[in-house]
């Protein structure tokens, strides 16, 4: 004990310095120590459940990503194929278009021959009228001379049923 006391430690503030520091340690295990471990444990928890809610954020995020590629391959398949339904419509009305305006120019064409034709036929048959006329007209005076009204009259009508019959 001499030790003890050359050093100057006397036992009794000793002890009770002994018995202040488990009376502070117990009221800072009890009072601090605890309410910080448990601050601490649900910060942990907040931030461990904060990664998971970020984790499951990520995989969700992903999913919808892809979700939306597939929607978009959908639609691009879908704008495709309505695209090439309108141009084989668009073929298929012009090809109809192009069928109907050819059957309606040869009709035309038909009906203009046709017309042609008719009006062709008349022509020919108001020239043939009229040469039978002037050839009439020509006998006529050049036999009015030399027969007389009866023998002419014969001439002229034996010359016009020959003119008929040429003309038919």
């Amino acid at each position: 004990m001499e030790i003890i006391q050359q050093f100057g430690i006397q036992p009794i503030m000793l002890a009770a310095q002994a018995v202040n520091f488990l009376i502070i340690l117990y009221v800072l295990k009890r009072f601090l120590y605890k309410p910080m471990l448990s601050v601490l444990k649900k910060r942990k928890d907040e931030i461990a459940l904060g990664l998971r809610n970020a984790e499951e954020a990520r995989i969700l995020l992903e999913k919808t990503a892809e979700a939306e590629k597939n929607v978009l391959k959908l639609a691009q398949a879908q704008a495709k194929k309505m695209i090439d339904e309108a141009k084989d419509h668009a073929k298929a009305l012009a090809d109809h278009t192009e069928a109907q305006i050819k059957k309606q120019t040869e009709h035309m064409i038909k009906e203009a021959k046709a017309q042609i034709s008719q009006e062709a036929l008349e022509s020919e048959t108001r020239i043939m009228q009229n040469v039978a006329r002037i050839s009439m007209q020509v006998l006529e005076k050049s036999l009015s001379g030399f027969l007389g009204d009866r023998s002419q009259q014969e001439v002229m009508e034996k010359a016009l049923k020959d003119l008929r019959k040429k003309t038919n």
